[in-house]
């Protein structure tokens, strides 16, 4: 291919998809679903044969492009798909569902607790997402849609899939972080105290932003399924209470994992606090037995004269006996007041 031909450029310019992902077409009654390639035309892209799962990456910058080809967006959805807020939308309009949700990023070979963002677009026709980094949820929806792609007969249901998807990461992370709490528990409740603090912060951190973004995806799904028949897609409210249900069940175990790591956590400065104290009593009593002999001791080193045994021989006895006599008696005070 000539690269410096500018008319055979733009001819691959128009027909390549950008920022590709991948695509899939679905057809009802189908076992397999289509996957097309980047040379795809984008006429033949958005045909009104079967509906189509369009996955694409924001690290091209060509994708703003693209979506102005796409059929029945309005400028609202368009930049739903293409902007970089890190938090959760859902807009019900004109018969679409638009929005950020939120998901988990993973690496080539691992999956990962860092939170990651998809956008989507959603039509009775077609589904868009868009995303920066991989997300876990994304391609296990994807997998599923390659095995079993007949029980899927609209955008609609693969939007629920990657909601489905999500609570069921949550719910692994959930067990994970389980696990980790159970470790911590067996550290600080053994008899020798050990600070679990730095190893529980993390575990804190993450719960916590879950637990935030999970409550705003509840809301948001709620207030959806609460819009006019009118404009929401057909079939979303039965989808919105199914996904309610199931994302209320893992937050109120994110919640209870939550109070158990803040418990945990104030259970772990209670023992430290605690050992603090002992240290500062053991360092008092020291202190207490100390103090009368200091007092002697500095006594008889005081540069003056006609000082006791400062003359003839001995001496050094009777002072001794007058260290053991302080400390005796600073031990009988403070037992007497009950310090001991």
């Amino acid at each position: 291919m000539d690269t410096n031909n500018p008319a055979m450029n733009t001819i691959t310019s128009a027909t390549t998809i950008p920022g590709l992902v991948w695509a899939y077409r679905l057809r009802p009654g189908a076992s397999k679903p289509e996957r097309l390639s980047e040379d795809t035309e984008r006429a033949a892209l958005f045909a009104e044969d079967g509906f189509l799962w369009l996955h694409l990456s924001l690290v091209d910058a060509r994708v703003p492009a693209l979506l102005e080809d796409a059929p029945g967006l309005n400028e609202a959805a368009r930049m739903a798909l293409t902007t970089h807020e890190t938090h959760a939308t859902l807009t019900v309009d004109e018969q679409m569902l638009y929005g950020t949700l939120v998901d988990f990023q993973r690496e080539f070979d691992q999956d990962t607790r860092d939170i990651g963002w998809l956008h989507f677009v959603l039509t009775d026709r077609m589904l868009i997402t868009t995303r920066l980094q991989p997300l876990r949820s994304v391609e296990r929806a994807r997998m599923l849609i390659e095995k079993n792609a007949a029980k899927f007969t609209g955008p609609l249901d693969i939007f629920e899939l990657l909601v489905i998807e999500f609570q069921r990461s949550l719910i692994s992370l959930v067990m994970e972080m389980t696990e980790e709490l159970n470790l911590i528990e067996d550290f600080v409740y053994e008899n020798a105290p050990r600070d679990e603090r730095r190893r529980l912060a993390p575990i804190r951190r993450t719960i916590v932003r879950l637990h935030r973004h999970l409550r705003t995806v509840l809301s948001l799904m709620r207030r959806a399924a609460a819009s006019d028949d009118e404009e929401m897609p057909l079939g979303f409210e039965d989808v919105a209470g199914r996904l309610t249900g199931r994302l209320e069940a893992v937050d109120h175990d994110v919640y209870a994992l939550q109070e158990r790591a803040r418990l945990l956590h104030e259970e772990i400065d209670s023992k430290l606090s605690s050992e603090i104290n002992r240290h500062l009593y053991i360092l008092s009593i020291m202190t207490a037995f100390l103090l009368p002999p200091t007092l002697v001791t500095g006594f008889f080193g005081m540069n003056t004269s006609n000082l006791p045994f400062s003359t003839g021989g001995g001496g050094t006895e009777y002072a001794v006996g007058l260290i053991i006599a302080s400390m005796v008696l600073s031990w009988w005070l403070l037992k007497r007041v009950n310090i001991l």
